[in-house]
């Protein structure tokens, strides 16, 4: 890096070099395989470094090029392609999604276990709006938790569908999630969910195209996000970094299969608008400098202005906060707020690290991180692929250190 342009936008190059020591102290110490991070700020390119092995058992070393699983970093995707289509009106945050999807006019609430593992369920008292599925506060879920009685009904009807995991779409999905009971009345809590998943469908009914096509016409195309997809080309295959954990609590690193993918060289009927995506840190890149920005890049507007400052203003009911997946005893969420499809930092104190209200950014399982914050006009950019995200300090140790390093 040029350590002048590095100065001239308010950094000190000595300084920035301590996520070096970081990153790479991981890579040492058997934690993690290898990582990128990148920043920057007012549109240059303030650090940019690999660190480690891509494919330790290959003996390939980390390369910028390589593609990553990106998981959850989908959704802020997702969010921004849907908010295309709010600016052209065909919806606002306030608009019951039973406009478009017809089965959700009346939901039922799930309001306790009942006999044989079923529950007990009362009238759903408003509606399920696009802003409930923007901040998970919509009642939906994953279906994770055995012990949850609304999760299990998720399980029963995966089982009871008859569909084939491997030729389900997101239609299914959506038609199979109007059957089911809501964890609690809309905008009451938060729950992780399936509820970017439902507003990548709405993006399917409205524009009449599949999410990826649209995904590319209205984002990756103008963006030149030349490797994003839902699948990597087998003519790309050598680039895509294996994926590793300490399963068991395994002393060492393990290599691993994804849980969330079959074949990923091959286009899945699921076009997963809440964690189907591959990319490169080139990709999500230009893709967050958009963001910063201000929706546009390179010539290329993809959002206004105003919409984009939608992403600085928590959209979450206050009765849903604090959220987190511990109820409300995430650390890593102390401080935030829950915006479109995003994180959105609303007490700087709370969180523990330097940062800007408005701030705004999410994460992947596989521990890649964003975060863009447009008050310093500045991005930072982490891709690593380590299962599950048990290594979550290195997230904030890497914004902490990107802060200190202003002038």
């Amino acid at each position: 890096m040029d350590n002048t342009i590095i100065e001239n936008v308010g950094f000190a190059p000595a300084r920035l070099t301590r996520i070096d020591t970081l990153m790479q102290r991981y890579v040492d110490d058997g934690k993690l395989a290898g990582m990128i991070a990148t920043v920057a700020r007012r549109g240059q390119t303030v650090y940019l470094e690999k660190f480690g092995m891509m494919d330790i058992e290959a003996h390939k070393p980390m390369q910028f090029d390589a593609i990553f699983r990106i998981a959850s970093m989908t959704k802020p995707v997702t969010s921004v392609a849907i908010m295309t289509l709010y600016e052209e009106g065909h919806f606002h945050l306030n608009t019951p999604i039973a406009e478009f999807i017809p089965g959700f006019k009346e939901p039922r609430v799930c309001v306790g276990a009942g006999r044989d593992e079923g529950y007990y369920w009362t009238d759903c008292d408003r509606p399920i709006t696009f802003r409930h599925l923007f901040t998970h506060t919509a009642g939906l879920s994953y279906g994770w938790n055995a012990e949850d009685p609304v999760d299990r009904e998720y399980q029963k009807a995966q089982k009871e569908s008859g569909i084939d995991p491997d030729k389900a779409t997101v239609k299914d999905l959506v038609e199979s999630l109007t059957t089911l009971p809501l964890a609690f009345q809309p905008g009451t809590k938060w729950r992780y969910s399936y509820a970017i998943d439902v507003l990548g469908y709405i993006i399917e009914v409205i524009s009449g195209k599949p999410l990826d096509v649209f995904l590319k016409e209205r984002l990756f195309e103008p963006l030149g996000m030349i490797d994003t997809d839902f699948y990597v080309p087998q003519a790309k295959a050598d680039r895509l970094c294996a994926l590793y954990g300490h399963p068991d609590n395994a002393p060492t690193l393990q290599r691993i299969e994804s849980p969330f993918h079959g074949n990923v060289f091959q286009k899945p009927a699921f076009l997963s608008g809440g964690g189907g995506l591959f990319s490169t840190v080139h990709d999500y890149a230009r893709f967050a400098q958009m963001l910063v920005n201000g929706g546009e890049l390179d010539g290329a507007r993809i959002l206004s202005p105003t919409t984009v400052a939608l992403y600085s203003i928590n959209h979450m009911p206050e009765v849903a906060l604090p959220y987190g997946f511990a109820q409300g005893e995430d650390l890593y969420h102390w401080g935030y707020g829950y915006s479109l499809g995003t994180r959105v930092l609303m007490d700087v104190s709370k969180t523990g690290v330097a940062g800007s209200v408005g701030e705004f950014g999410w994460d992947g399982a596989f521990s890649t991180y964003f975060w863009v914050d447009p008050k310093e006009a500045l991005y930072g950019l982490l891709m690593l692929q380590h299962q599950p995200n048990a290594y979550y300090p290195i997230a904030p140790q890497f914004k902490q250190l990107t802060y200190q390093a202003f002038v």
